[in-house]
């Protein structure tokens, strides 16, 4: 029996589908580039439980034939490929015809679509890859995916899964991308039934970044336009004093894809080189419009990384454009004095000179020196005690001399203190005469 076994259909989907569908957010990315690929204006993302049990994506775009449903889940069935040389040139989100089908057999979908030429919008339901139902439906022109319970039937995949905090976070990364490369594209995003992003759809790259990132960011940004070599560089790249930690907020999109660019990377590490502090890194929004010949899109199965025919000149490109923003951004304020009468020039000697004699003329102000009263019978009971330590042991003399010592110099009392020294000087004179004649 021969060891090579050819797997079945449902096996060989399930292996496939790992390819294309790793987590939630793949679906969501997947769907969405379908919908943009459809000429859709505007897009609305919802999941739930980070995705896992719940994910909808609806859009007003040109919507799929009755005809085409069907063949629109078979495996390597597109709309955007014809033939071998539309490879070379591809010009659409997605283009390998493997989303729908990869998505459809780990999950339980229902797709709602009219086209524009249709009369009544169909409604179909797939479950585990295998067709349930496709019945008429009413709906307006556009596509509705509704993805329910993913990976329900792979276990393996499943318990894999991040919480659903974890797996909703990168859903909205992925609708954060999406967002900011299509500004033209109004994109309501909601997660647990709350609004968390709606972009106003009017084709300003600004706009689309206030709604992502916020107000403070984007008030303070560098406006980008450089073209070389046939590379338009254009977005917005942060001032120099905001630069952050690590590279998450450095968004790069090739010919408004999201990629990890890393040749723009390094480019934009270069022209910040003496204006952003070692280990801090600028944020920016760029897109690089370039030919679809010099770019290769079709080397990561999720199309997160592409590869150039020439570096150099991208490098350059935007080595270029960031250097230029941030020389022609930064606002340098020079400063006026206002018209006023002429400083009188000031000679630092008599200027001195006048200090001093201010001072000298000026009133001592002394304070009469306070003394205390002497109290005498204080100072005799002081004096009895001092010499009794003469007549007590030489051991223990030593630390009661030394307290009366410093009692007397805390009073303040000039009699006393001498008094203290000359009774001190009188047991050193005991001590040294009981230890020379052992007394």
């Amino acid at each position: 029996m021969g060891r090579i076994n050819i797997l079945d259909k449902h096996t060989a989907e399930l292996i496939a589908a790992g390819e294309v569908v790793e987590r939630p957010s793949s679906v969501i990315k997947e769907l969405v580039e379908n919908a943009i690929d459809a000429g859709a204006t505007a897009v609305t993302v919802e999941i739930k439980n980070g995705g896992v049990t719940f994910m909808r994506v609806s859009d007003n775009g040109c919507g799929i034939l009755r005809e085409d449903i069907r063949p629109a889940f078979i495996r390597h069935a597109t709309s955007k490929v014809a033939s071998e040389s539309d490879l070379d040139a591809i010009a659409t989100l997605g283009f390998r015809g493997e989303a729908l089908a990869s998505i459809a057999s780990v999950s339980h979908l229902e797709l709602i679509t009219k086209a524009k030429e249709e009369d009544i919008g169909t409604r179909c339901i797939i479950e585990g890859g295998e067709e349930i139902s496709l019945t008429d439906a009413g709906c307006p022109d556009g596509t509705t995916f509704i993805v329910r319970d993913l990976f329900y039937n792979v276990p393996a995949r499943m318990k894999f899964l991040k919480t659903d905090m974890a797996e909703g976070n990168a859903v909205s990364n992925v609708v954060d991308k999406i967002a900011l490369s299509h500004p033209e594209i109004a994109i309501n995003y909601i997660r647990d039934q709350k609004n968390v992003l709606h972009t106003s759809g009017d084709g300003k790259l600004l706009s689309a970044i206030y709604s992502v990132y916020g107000r403070d960011f984007a008030s303070r940004l560098i406006p980008v336009d450089y073209t070389l070599g046939g590379i338009h560089v254009t977005g917005f790249i942060s001032r120099p004093e905001d630069a952050r930690p690590n590279r998450n907020m450095q968004n790069f999109f090739i010919n408004r894809r999201f990629v990890i660019c890393k040749t723009a990377m390094a480019a934009i590490s270069e022209a910040c080189k003496g204006s952003v502090m070692v280990g801090r890194f600028p944020s920016c929004v760029l897109d690089l419009d370039m030919s679809f010949n010099a770019v290769d899109v079709n080397v990561h199965p999720t199309k997160l990384e592409v590869r150039f025919v020439n570096e150099r000149p991208v490098f350059d490109a935007v080595y270029h454009a960031v250097k230029t923003a941030l020389m022609t951004g930064e606002k340098r304020v020079e400063a006026k004095l206002p018209d006023s009468r002429p400083v009188k020039r000031v000679n630092p000697f008599e200027l001195a000179q006048k200090v001093f004699r201010e001072r000298d003329e000026a009133p001592v102000q002394t304070k009469p020196l306070e003394r205390k009263p002497l109290d005498r019978a204080a100072e005799a009971k002081k004096a009895d005690e001092l010499f009794r330590v003469l007549d007590e042991p030489v051991v223990h003399a030593p630390k009661r001399t030394r307290r009366a010592r410093r009692e007397c110099s805390e009073d303040g009392l000039g009699f006393s203190l001498a008094l203290c020294r000359r009774i001190s000087a009188a047991y050193r004179r005991k001590a040294h005469a009981e230890r020379r004649y052992r007394v």
